[in-house]
C-alpha cells in the first residue's frame, strides 16, 4: 500500500515475497505488479502479508518550515484498514506500517542505513525509518561514525578531525528532488547516481529516490515474517 516506485516492494521481492502494490499515483518506475487506486480502498483478500508506508509528510521535519502545506495523516485509517484485513480476510495475517521518525505508530522499532553498510564513497546513509507491525520484530544497532559532527540527512555532514574541520562528506541526504551535484558551505553534495548507489536502487528518478525507503530495509524485515509465516503454517 502507496508503494511508490517500489524500494520497499523491491525489499519484499529479494526476501522471497510476490509483490503486487497499490499507488493512487500512476507509477511509470514500479517493477512489480501494479494498481492504480487509493491503497485505503485496496483489495487484500487473499494475501498472506501487507507493507504499508503512508504519506510521511505530516510528520517529517519539514512540516516546521514556514511555507510547509497541511498535509493529511493517513497512519490512523491505514492501522484501521490492516486490522480489518486481519479479522475479516486473515485472522493470521501479518503486516507492516513504515514511516519517519515522529509518526505516531505504536511500538515501532528503527532501522538506519549503517544498520546495513550502506553509503557511497565514505560517506554513510543515515536515513532512518520507523516500522510498526502486528508482529514481533528484531532491529539492529546503528553503526554511525563516531567522527560525523553535523547531520543526520544534510547532503554533506563535516567531520571532526584533530581540532580541524574536514570538509569532506560522511552523511548522504536523499531528499527533495535528490538531484545536482554541487558545493554548498564547504561540503559536497551527492548527485543523483551516489545517492541511488547509497541507497541501493538503481531503477528510480531523484524525485522518486527521496520519498523511498533502501531495499534492504523491508529486505531485512521480510525475512523475519517469511519465517513467521513458515513457523505457523508448521
Amino acid at each position: 500500500m502507496f508503494c511508490g516506485a517500489g524500494g520497499a516492494s523491491m525489499g519484499l521481492h529479494k526476501a522471497g515475497f510476490d509483490v503486487e502494490g497499490w499507488d493512487i499515483k500512476p507509477q511509470k518506475n514500479y517493477p512489480f505488479k501494479f494498481h492504480l487506486g487509493d491503497a485505503l480502498q485496496a483489495n487484500l483478500s487473499g494475501f498472506e502479508f501487507v507493507w504499508a508506508s503512508p504519506p510521511c509528510q505530516a510528520h517529517s521535519s519539514l512540516k516546521t518550515m514556514p511555507n510547509a502545506k497541511r498535509h493529511l495523516d493517513l497512519i490512523p485509517q491505514t492501522r484501521a484498514k490492516l486490522n480489518q484485513w486481519t479479522d475479516i480476510w486473515s485472522r493470521s495475517g501479518l503486516w507492516i506500517i513504515e514511516n519517519v521518525i515522529g509518526a505516531p505508530l505504536v511500538c515501532p522499532i528503527m532501522l538506519c542505513g549503517t544498520m546495513f553498510g550502506l553509503g557511497v564513497k565514505d560517506a554513510d546513509l543515515r536515513r532512518h525509518r520507523i516500522f510498526e507491525s502486528n508482529a514481533t520484530l528484531l532491529t539492529l544497532n546503528c553503526q554511525h561514525r563516531k567522527d560525523v559532527a553535523c547531520g543526520v540527512y544534510g547532503g554533506g555532514g563535516i567531520r571532526k578531525d584533530r581540532k580541524t574541520l574536514n570538509p569532506r562528506p560522511r552523511t548522504v541526504g536523499v531528499y527533495g528532488n535528490a538531484g545536482g551535484k554541487s558545493i554548498r558551505d564547504g561540503c559536497q553534495q551527492f548527485s543523483t547516481e551516489e545517492r541511488k548507489i547509497a541507497m541501493g536502487i538503481d531503477w528510480m528518478s531523484g524525485k522518486e529516490l527521496s520519498q523511498a525507503i533502501p531495499p534492504a530495509y523491508s529486505e531485512f524485515l521480510g525475512r523475519q515474517i517469511i519465517k513467521i509465516i513458515i513457523h505457523s503454517e508448521t
